[in-house]
């Protein structure tokens, strides 16, 4: 019954979405921003818009296809179909990222309140989705972080995750204490799935990404990461966004293999790619990449989304205080671009004209 239940689900959101979306031709916006609309290609704003958040900060649209909405002032994760109709909620304290690995379950970056304590941490929650037929109110959830260890270190913030095919993830995170070398707050935690003696898998948290400087200004550095994607390939390629005192606010870092190094390394050099220019980006807070490899940013600072393609070249960036105000997440699925526009309390979605049919 759930996986038909399930399947229903699936069918109904595609279908809903075929005919209720409107394009809002009256909204034409290319990377000149608003009120400019010569050129081949436009930004169309799809109607209508998503409402009734209080200071959304992330976006994510998973394999099922579902939309969830880190809805953070309201202290709740919600889930949408492609039409926009609410499927259900999850309340979570103060959600500000979201992932999913090939299992369909969802990763949550938010807060806990420990009893214990009387304090709250940052936190890092999987909801299992399937156990209960994608019904997110009553989906098992296990707390991941914080671990008992760090709760003498409540100013560590989780930032971000990303999964890769194989079902590891990474999860980011930030804080004000980066003396320590084995194990500083600016640092990409790795998860793997350990095999437990009753045979049961387990998330382990097995280190960090290595050879990632803390506070650095230059490349390979996880200077106040802000946020983490992923690529649907066989890879732990990821891109991460930072807002700390770093001259490349955005990096892709690339998994190689060599006879001389192991690790991960800056996909693409300074200066030689629009990406990669110095202070280009003020305040990144979300990142996701298409199918076609495009990579596109949300620069809360600059009230702006930029979209580069595979190569770090700029493509068709827009926006402004116009149009958003405080930008955090930002999302992709079939031709269609999804922003949460933070500040204004709202989702936004966008197609390019030459999308259009």
């Amino acid at each position: 019954m759930k996986i038909l239940k399930y399947i229903s689900i699936i069918i109904l959101s595609v279908s809903l979405f075929s005919c209720s979306d409107k394009l809002d031709t009256a909204t034409l916006i290319n990377s000149s921003g608003l009120g400019n609309i010569t050129g081949d290609t436009l930004y169309v704003q799809l109607n209508p818009v998503w409402e009734g958040f209080n200071q959304p900060q992330d976006i994510f649209i998973g394999n099922e296809p579902f939309i969830y909405v880190a809805d953070t002032d309201n202290n709740s994760v919600k889930m949408y179909n492609l039409a926009g109709q609410l499927l259900g909620q999850r309340e979570i304290r103060r959600p500000i990222a979201l992932a999913q690995d090939n299992q369909l379950n969802l990763i949550v970056c938010g807060e806990y309140y420990s009893e214990q304590t009387n304090q709250v941490f940052s936190a890092v929650y999987k909801l299992d989705l399937v156990n209960t037929g994608h019904d997110i109110a009553t989906a098992p959830i296990t707390r991941l972080l914080p671990q008992p260890s760090d709760f003498n270190k409540p100013d560590r913030k989780y930032t971000g995750a990303a999964a890769f095919y194989d079902n590891s993830f990474y999860v980011t995170r930030k804080g004000p204490a980066n003396s320590s070398v084995v194990d500083p707050d600016n640092s990409i935690l790795i998860f793997e799935k350990k095999i437990l003696s009753d045979g049961t898998k387990k998330d382990t948290l097995i280190g960090r990404v290595p050879l990632i400087d803390p506070i650095g200004s230059g490349i390979e550095s996880a200077n106040q990461v802000s946020a983490i994607t992923s690529f649907k390939k066989r890879n732990t390629d990821f891109i991460i966004t930072m807002i700390g005192d770093n001259n490349f606010k955005v990096q892709w870092l690339q998994f190689l293999v060599t006879t001389e190094f192991s690790g991960h390394k800056n996909k693409l050099s300074p200066l030689n790619a629009q990406m990669m220019i110095p202070n280009k980006f003020t305040k990144p807070e979300g990142v996701t990449v298409d199918n076609s490899g495009n990579i596109y940013v949300a620069d809360s600072g600059k009230d702006s989304i930029f979209v580069f393609n595979s190569s770090g070249d700029e493509l068709k960036s827009f926006g402004g205080p116009t149009l958003f105000n405080n930008p955090h997440g930002v999302a992709f699925f079939d031709k269609v671009l999804y922003v949460a526009d933070t500040g204004n309390n709202r989702i936004l979605r966008y197609i390019l004209s030459t999308d259009l049919r």
